[in-house]
């Protein structure tokens, strides 16, 4: 008997688009000879499943349930997808876990701390992982230009501290630019961050572990054609995704082993994906952690299986089967 899968799409930050475009994605990944797909929209307090028919029925929050006619469906596995709040911070993951479903990804205390991008960086510093100078702001606090001149320097990143996408991010080269992309990367979160520009090699790279074995996909090197890599960059084509990136052999293990050791630390479930700068001798500086990477069939994580010789749905078996 097959399992009954949902594709958990959707949320209630502007990375929803994006979003929905990874349930495609994923939807043509799953092999449908051995699971019955759904794709569920969620936003707010809508959630709907998306019937063959194209009708939309809603989900019973009671058991993450819904009835197809007179037939009452219930789901077996839910593959998140939400980029942004409620799947990427814990959240759906509680509720997951309290009904008793398995899920994709990390669980509630890894996603939490992996969506907050300051906490997650300032955490893997104590293991020893280098990161930029960085510093955050809360809503309602303030900075200075001058502070952020002499702590951090010019040129830097200001970006919200939780969210995905390059959505409000700006890269500062002038005084004058500091306050307004303060005011513009608060339009996106609660929490924004002041970070270090690092010049360098930007590198991404993804891993996922089961029961039985470690998988670790060959890095992709993104050469922008924009000043940073942007929503733009990453959506519009505005960019050179290479994998595998032309890098060493010893640097692409050094990548890989980080990756797989980050991947611990945090306690992560599923399929990640850690971004890096290489700057000057080799030296490998964190960016960010996901763990709930894109999944468009154009993504970083779908181009990197293929690089490996991988078949993507043997990959979302492993996923979906090492849960039970």
């Amino acid at each position: 008997m097959k399992r009954n899968i949902a594709i958990v799409a959707g949320g209630d930050t502007s990375e929803i688009v994006v979003s929905l475009r990874s349930a495609q994605g994923i939807y043509s990944f799953i092999d449908k000879e051995k699971y019955n797909l759904y794709i569920v929209e969620m936003e707010g307090r809508r959630w709907e499943v998306q019937l063959p028919d194209g009708n939309k029925v809603p989900v019973d929050r009671n058991d993450f349930s819904f009835m197809n006619g007179t037939e009452k469906v219930v789901f077996d596995f839910a593959y998140i997808t939400i980029h942004g709040t409620p799947g990427e911070d814990g959240r759906l993951q509680g509720y997951f876990d309290m009904m008793r479903i398995p899920y994709s990804c990390c669980g509630v205390l890894a996603a939490a701390i992996t969506y907050d991008k300051f906490t997650c960086n300032q955490y893997l510093k104590a293991f020893g992982v280098r990161i930029a100078e960085s510093l955050l702001l809360r809503r309602g606090q303030s900075v200075s230009d001058d502070e952020v001149v002499e702590k951090i320097g010019l040129p830097c990143f200001i970006k919200p501290s939780l969210g995905g996408s390059s959505f409000g991010v700006t890269k500062v080269k002038t005084k004058e630019q500091i306050q307004p992309a303060i005011v513009k990367a608060f339009g996106e979160a609660e929490e924004v961050i002041v970070e270090a520009f690092m010049d360098g090699t930007e590198l991404t790279c993804g891993c996922y572990k089961t029961k039985e074995k470690t998988v670790i996909f060959p890095p992709t090197e993104v050469v922008t054609h924009n000043e940073f890599f942007d929503y733009d960059a990453k959506y519009n084509g505005q960019v050179d995704e290479i994998t595998p990136a032309r890098i060493s052999d010893e640097l692409t293990k050094r990548v890989q082993m980080l990756t797989s050791a980050i991947y611990d630390i945090l306690g992560c479930s599923g399929i990640i994906r850690v971004d890096y700068i290489i700057t000057a001798g080799e030296k490998l500086n964190l960016l960010e952690v996901n763990t709930t990477p894109g999944m468009t069939t154009t993504s970083f994580i779908p181009q990197q299986v293929r690089a490996a010789g991988l078949d993507i749905k043997d990959v979302m078996t492993d996923i979906i089967e090492n849960k039970f």
